[in-house]
């Protein structure tokens, strides 16, 4: 067990070198030495039951500028690599599924970083932003709006919906109905 919650703190440092207490950067990384990954979404479950997504956004910080470039050329491997593992694997906190484990999902892509360019070439995870969106964002955010704000936000909307049937197109005029086809040839009309 203890050699468990060392590994686990070892860890931890390794993943976010760059923060300082307060999750503030004590000394950013240097210029050129990490790459913006493009956003994650993973999804968020409790119990098989799907809560929402998780957008995250991280950059992967690399030990050269030359690793930088490796990082690059094969960024396309990396993100395949990470969107299996946060579609494979919960990222949720056992305590409180709609936070994500940011410690152990560090982890994570850090690995799959190491697996596809090497593991002296990557050093650690810096995440930008985690932001949590709810499956029925009405759980969650009408309960932060007043009974007032609620009741404008109906009345506009019945506004608008008004307005937009009032301008609706008239239904185009009815067409004149073709003249009937005749039995007769046209040259034996024409003498």
């Amino acid at each position: 067990m203890r050699h468990q919650v060392v590994t686990l703190l070892f860890a931890a440092l390794v993943v976010c070198p760059a923060l300082a207490e307060g999750g503030k950067p004590a000394k950013p990384a240097e210029p050129g030495t990490s790459v913006e990954m493009p956003f994650l979404i993973a999804p968020m479950s409790k119990d098989g039951k799907l809560l929402g997504y998780a957008y995250i956004s991280h950059k992967v910080v690399c030990s050269s500028g030359s690793a930088t470039v490796a990082v690059r050329e094969k960024l396309a491997f990396i993100q395949d690599a990470d969107v299996r593992d946060v579609n494979a694997r919960p990222v949720g906190r056992s305590d409180d599924p709609m936070k994500v484990d940011d410690a152990a999902l560090g982890l994570r892509l850090m690995e799959n970083a190491r697996s596809v360019v090497g593991a002296n070439k990557i050093v650690g995870v810096v995440f930008m932003q985690i932001q949590f969106a709810p499956l029925h964002p009405s759980q969650s955010t009408l309960n932060m709006v007043s009974s007032e704000e609620k009741a404008d936000a109906l009345t506009r909307a019945a506004a608008a919906s008004d307005a937009t049937a009032s301008r609706a197109p008239a239904p185009p005029p009815a067409t004149s109905a073709k003249p009937a086809a005749t039995s007769t040839p046209p040259s034996a009309n024409a003498r």
